[in-house]
């Protein structure tokens, strides 16, 4: 998980933002109630994006109170209590950072020492939940046999990404994966590989890294990628958004659907152009 799932602020209400914001500092407590503290270095959009869906998917009541915590200590402002599914999906925010960081060092010879600061929180994410380690890991080896292999088929690329989030997926939901919400967590596993490689394209070209875009079209620059395959790459998300739209549509919630829906129909195609034009990211206004 990279970062990219990030909601369309300006249509998105004042309701729908103050819960996001509850349930991202609701997950901070939930890691480090699962992981320790120094993991909470490590909060992610993703996470919290998937903590919302998986709520409203699951009929999980979330329970905001008045809080404190470390960065707001003598304010106190609405956060998300911390309930078993959080502290679960903090879990696999820490052992997702861990084994990114680990490919870093791995990879680029860099990282490690931020890499120290979570091996205590990774040993007790993988002790407290086992399934997760397991997940996790059989998606990385998936993802590093793509890689070696210098995969250059968009969808055989992305597959790992994809089925990682699908397996998610059946884990959290279990009796209540239907075939449209698994396949709608295959269809944002499969974005999120996609629109980062698009991302690292010109980065992975110039150090020699994989990267699909890169093995399909050869070297260059965003802007390259844009102009000489534009209608390529517009085809290729379109069909993934109307994938998305469409599994979406079939998806029961228990509770208001707002704060999902902007993410999944706005706030991913929006950052989807966002990186096809080559632009800096957007930070999102998670604080108060």
């Amino acid at each position: 998980m990279f970062g990219y799932v990030q909601y369309d602020l300006p249509n998105l209400c004042v309701k729908d933002l103050m819960l996001y914001r509850a349930l991202y500092c609701g997950l901070c407590k939930g890691i480090a109630a699962s992981s320790g503290q120094l993991a909470r270095t490590g909060l992610s959009y993703d996470i919290t994006f998937l903590s919302a869906l998986l709520h409203n998917m699951m009929g999980v009541d979330i329970v905001i109170e008045q809080q404190n915590c470390f960065e707001h200590a003598i304010r106190k402002r609405p956060i998300a209590k911390v309930d078993a599914l959080t502290e679960e999906l903090g879990a696999l925010n820490t052992l997702l950072v861990y084994h990114k960081l680990s490919d870093d060092t791995a990879d680029e010879g860099k990282g490690g020492g931020k890499r120290l600061l979570f091996r205590g929180g990774y040993r007790r994410a993988k002790a407290r939940f086992p399934a997760l380690e397991e997940t996790v890991s059989r998606y990385l080896s998936r993802q590093g046999e793509c890689e070696r292999g210098k995969e250059a088929s968009f969808d055989r690329a992305a597959e790992p990404s994809a089925l990682f989030l699908r397996e998610l997926g059946e884990h959290f939901l279990a009796d209540m994966g239907t075939p449209d919400a698994l396949g709608l967590f295959y269809d944002i596993g499969k974005w999120i590989y996609l629109v980062d490689a698009a991302d690292d394209y010109e980065k992975d070209g110039k150090k020699g890294s994989y990267n699909p875009f890169v093995c399909a079209y050869g070297k260059g620059t965003r802007q390259d990628l844009s102009e000489r395959h534009g209608e390529e790459l517009a085809f290729l998300f379109d069909t993934l958004f109307y994938s998305m739209r469409e599994h979406l549509a079939g998806v029961t919630f228990h509770f208001n659907r707002d704060l999902t829906d902007n993410v999944i129909l706005r706030g991913i195609p929006l950052e989807t152009m966002r990186v096809l034009k080559g632009e800096p990211r957007r930070e999102m206004s998670v604080k108060v």
